[in-house]
């Protein structure tokens, strides 16, 4: 874990509300594994006191970005991704990280990825890790939002391959209904093994996910969004319930293996 002073390359709203920040962070970016995060000191005085957590999206590699380079995904939904979101180029934040336990990479015929709103954010960077690392895998993603105006990287996963999948609660786009409902529909008509289920998004939905898994007997790992207060598991705030008792979201997660987390 490294704690330093990061600067902005860009923060850019890519829809109404919703911005990618681009942060130069050579250290973090060297170590960092999907699923991990960042906490970001998103002020320079007291108000917002507590750092916010936001999952590392992915690691730039694209001219004229380099490794160097961290992207941020977020939502302005409060005061402290409202500070964030105006943050210009050549703006330092305090950022600790990489953060956490990310996903398990596996060398899995097909994967498949499940992304409830904002919970598309760490699972760009895993398809592109595990596209570099096992390119013949078939990778599945499954977007959920609650509009079509909420679709958030559609193009960024298709530019790698993917199949893309997307469930709309308003019918707007694609499917009609939630992207747990999608995942079921899909488990239905593959040859599903050997396959791996990876996940992120609200709690319902990774409940959900997780019963699904165990129901067609498929691994899965979840990646749990919880609030934070430290990020580094020493003031025990974000404790969830496992068949191990309880564990931190900050330490031993933000991911976990399905069958052994209890929601």
């Amino acid at each position: 874990m490294f704690q330093i002073k990061a600067k902005v390359i860009k923060n850019i709203e890519v829809m109404p509300d919703y911005y990618k920040m681009v942060l130069d962070a050579p250290s973090i970016a060297k170590s960092a594994k999907p699923g991990q995060f960042v906490n970001v000191l998103v002020g320079d005085k007291f108000e917002p006191l507590l750092r916010r957590p936001f999952s590392i999206h992915r690691i730039s590699n694209q001219k004229p970005v380099t490794s160097n380079q961290i992207e941020i995904l977020y939502a302005v939904v409060g005061n402290g991704s409202e500070i964030l979101s105006q943050k210009k180029s050549g703006a330092y934040l305090d950022v600790m990280g990489p953060l956490g336990n990310g996903f398990s990479m596996l060398d899995t015929k097909y994967s498949i990825l499940v992304a409830g709103g904002m919970g598309i954010a760490p699972l760009l960077f895993l398809a592109e890790t595990t596209r570099v690392q096992y390119p013949a895998s078939r990778i599945q993603i499954l977007i959920g939002a609650r509009t079509k105006n909420q679709i958030l990287c559609e193009k960024e996963f298709k530019d790698l391959s993917c199949e893309v999948k997307i469930a709309t609660d308003d019918g707007s786009f694609g499917f009609r209904g939630l992207v747990t409902e999608l995942l079921k529909k899909l488990l239905r008509t593959i040859d599903r093994r050997p396959s791996t289920i990876f996940a992120c998004g609200p709690k319902p939905m990774l409940k959900e996910v997780t019963s699904i898994s165990k129901r067609y007997n498929i691994a899965a790992q979840v990646s749990l969004e919880e609030h934070m207060a430290c990020g580094i598991g020493a003031c025990f705030g974000c404790v969830v319930n496992t068949k191990h008792g309880y564990k931190r979201v900050c330490k031993e997660g933000p991911v976990f293996d399905a069958k052994e987390v209890i929601l």
